[in-house]
């Protein structure tokens, strides 16, 4: 049976109402005996000093040790979570708290419990997610790995703020605090340790209010090798960035690609090119052909994540993405596609022409090839909106159906 800690801060546990519980500390778990005690021990007297009436639940994450044991004599409520993983764990946690406010913290004492006063004063203020940034407060010696405190943490919390314009300097900070009902909110799923990650990118993405406060990180107590891998997860996080922000992962590249690639063929269309010490011709022409086409297939891949993303609330819904599912009717797409492909038929009609007026034999290469690599391009490209569009199409009878159920009233 839960109870709530048994402590100062908890006079009669069982009497406790929900609204009474400000502050709930969760703490995910798997096997560490050696420190769950001291850190729910830690917690539970930090509420005590500060006057707060709050619990200090332990997810546990299928420990074959007595890590439960020691957190339940220290005054933890435990809570036993089958599915394994940092992030499921975390949910279980949080789904458990009774408290307004949610404050995480590994259970290996590498973060100091004594520390809670600012993440609280922050959620009192109207803050819903306060992160813990060990950069600002000192990393003590041996703490962290100097591959991730100098390449991995910097560039993927660098990646993050790029790519969804956050103010935090500390993305993958254990130690950080938000508000229940906001967290809740955000419909995080991640199983792993890209949970830290989905929690940021989520929040921003609602533009929740953000705030950072100093911690330090200490040396873990842990007698064993960390839950974490450093190359593996990550890898998931910055995956999890990638797939959460189809703008920097298909769109961007996409005009650039474009980009170069129509520069090249308009440069390349009267003749070679002289460059320095060397020769640009239809080879180059031929590369810059291949770019537009594969900028073009890119873009359509971008306009798939976006409108599928919007319609399955994946992402947040944004203007631009209504915008664009109400202009690029499947109409549309097909007179544009065809416009664009007779085009590139045209071009290769003429070109037919021109080998029948030499009886068939060799063409002039410099002038020809030229006009049939427009000429295939716009073929493709006029092929791909046509298709594209039929596509598009899909989703949105997709969301139509969504939109229409759960059914058909008859009136007699």
């Amino acid at each position: 049976m839960d109870t709530f800690c048994e402590t100062a801060l908890c006079k009669d546990p069982g009497r406790i109402r929900q609204d009474e519980i400000e502050v709930s500390i969760v703490i995910p778990c798997l096997n560490e005996a050696r420190t769950v005690g001291r850190c729910v021990r830690k917690a539970v007297d930090a509420l005590a000093a500060l006057g707060i009436q709050g619990e200090v639940i332990v997810a546990d994450n299928g420990s074959t040790d007595n890590s439960p044991i020691l957190a339940k004599e220290q005054g933890a409520k435990v809570v036993h979570v089958a599915q394994r993983g940092y992030g499921n764990a975390l949910q279980g946690g949080i789904a458990a708290a009774r408290g307004q406010f949610i404050i995480m913290a590994d259970s290996d004492e590498s973060y100091n419990f004594a520390e809670i006063e600012p993440f609280i004063d922050r959620l009192r203020a109207g803050d819903e997610l306060v992160m813990g940034n060990r950069f600002q407060g000192g990393i003590r010696s041996g703490a962290m790995p100097w591959h991730h405190r100098y390449i991995g943490n910097p560039v993927l919390t660098g990646i993050l703020n790029l790519f969804f314009r956050t103010p935090i300097g500390d993305a993958h900070c254990g130690f950080r605090a938000f508000r229940k009902d906001s967290v809740l909110r955000l419909g995080l799923t991640s199983p792993g340790m890209e949970f830290a990650s989905e929690m940021v990118v989520k929040a921003a993405l609602q533009k929740q209010r953000m705030s950072e406060v100093p911690v330090v990180l200490y040396p873990d107590g842990r007698d064993r090798p960390p839950h974490l891998r450093s190359f593996r997860d990550g890898w998931r996080h910055l995956r999890f960035l990638l797939l959460m922000c189809p703008l920097w992962l298909f769109f961007i590249p996409s005009l650039l690609i474009t980009a170069i690639g129509m520069l090249l063929m308009i440069w390349l269309t009267p003749g070679p090119r002289q460059f320095r010490n060397f020769v640009l011709d239809l080879h180059s022409l031929l590369f810059g052909s291949l770019l537009v086409i594969l900028g073009y297939q890119t873009t359509w891949l971008w306009l798939f994540a976006k409108i599928h993303a919007w319609i399955e609330e994946l992402l947040p819904p944004d203007k631009l993405s209504q915008q664009l599912f109400d202009y690029i009717t499947l109409e549309r797409g097909l007179v544009t596609g065809t416009v664009v492909l007779l085009a590139g038929l045209g071009l290769n009609s003429w070109l037919c022409y021109s080998w029948w007026d030499y009886n068939f034999g060799p063409l002039e290469v410099q002038v020809t090839m030229r006009k049939a690599l427009w000429g295939s391009a716009l073929m493709i490209l006029g092929v791909q909106t046509i298709y594209g569009s039929f596509f598009l199409s899909l989703l949105r009878m997709t969301k139509d159906c969504k939109a229409q159920r759960p059914g058909i009233t008859v009136v007699s």
